[in-house]
């Protein structure tokens, strides 16, 4: 396998992997399985997320990355190698050069983190560019042209805001909000209204099949069964849960991403405002998916507000992209060790 080139976009939720050329090649659940009496780790991804609130006491699912970065650094570490093997090959002629994308309000000490653990897992040399420079290449914005462009990014555990111009970053701001939060919110509105506790799973499927930004009329509205555990009684028991509860469940969190976005634009210079206001803003990351999102959003803050092709694969697109062209992007890679 000759592959010299990864881009890994390393989410709370998801991380994928992007090879130039092939495209988005894995695409997995940040997830880790670990066996606690001999510290091993049993299985990543797909199979660790199908034991995620099902294990027994002696085994652990837990997530790695908090908030966009990296919360526990040995398990990031593992999981790293895990996708740079299951990419190049456990046996390789070459170390690949790998590109990570992280947060935009990273610290210089997380930064290191992931730069490390990336050469710890096999990586010959490591970049580590911000999300939103790389979701915004990814969804085909020319970041290297004097005007502005305005993308936003809402991951699992983040949500990015970034005025990029010139193959930089002018102004932005990052929410620690994302899918992951407003799952969480879900579950919390059901627990509080039906006396029903459910996992953050199914509040993710009751999210995916009848979430909505916005309130629809109520000839709109969808219906979802959902299962859990009766408070009160400690037995299972169904509910049937509407569109506009989901957006009633969820209104606060979607206020703080609205909240965000206004900062930055308050902070735009005015000449990259008006270059905003005629361009309108790019939705990247899977939560763009969310129904109405971009309405929401175009409502909020009167700047048009549109769903880039594929929003959930943006930012490994945009990593694999900027490897391809290294050198026309080294403005906006900085950091290489």
């Amino acid at each position: 396998m000759f592959i010299k080139k990864i881009g890994i976009d390393l989410g709370t939720a998801n991380t994928l992997v992007h090879i130039p050329g092939k495209g988005v090649i894995i695409n997995e659940p940040t997830v880790v399985a670990i066996s606690l009496d001999d510290n091993r780790i049993l299985a990543v991804g797909n199979e660790a997320k199908e034991m995620l609130g099902r294990t027994p006491e002696a085994i652990i699912a837990s997530c790695p990355m908090k908030d966009g970065v990296i919360a526990d650094y040995r398990i990031t570490e593992a999981m790293l190698r895990y996708f740079i093997n299951k990419t190049v090959g456990a046996f390789r002629l070459f170390r690949p050069e790998v590109m990570v994308a992280v947060p935009a309000g990273i610290t210089s000490t997380e930064r290191r983190a992931v730069i490390e653990a990336t050469l710890n897992a096999g990586a010959k040399a490591a970049y580590v560019v911000k999300e939103p420079v790389l979701a915004a290449i990814g969804a085909g914005i020319p970041i290297n042209e004097p005007a502005g462009h305005m993308i936003i990014d809402i991951g699992g555990g983040t949500s990015e805001v970034a005025v990029i111009s010139l193959g930089g970053i002018v102004a932005c701001a990052s929410a620690r909000v994302g899918g992951n939060k407003i799952d969480q919110a879900i579950a919390e509105y059901v627990r509080k209204k039906y006396n029903l506790a459910i996992g953050e799973r199914t509040a993710e499927e009751i999210k995916i099949a009848i979430g909505s930004a916005l309130p629809v009329p109520p000839k709109e509205e969808q219906t979802h069964e959902v299962r859990g555990r009766d408070l009160i009684t400690g037995l299972p028991k169904n509910t049937v849960l509407k569109t506009n509860e989901i957006t009633e469940a969820i209104a606060e969190q979607l206020r703080e991403i609205v909240q965000t976005i206004k900062l930055v634009l308050q902070d735009t210079p005015p000449e990259l405002s008006s270059d905003i206001m005629d361009r309108g803003m790019i939705l990247s990351g899977g939560s763009a998916m969310l129904r109405n999102m971009a309405d929401l959003l175009e409502k909020a803050t009167g700047v048009p507000c549109y769903v880039a092709e594929n929003p959930m694969l943006c930012v490994a697109k945009g990593a694999g992209i900027a490897l391809e062209h290294l050198e026309v992007y080294k403005r906006s890679v900085m950091s290489k060790k």
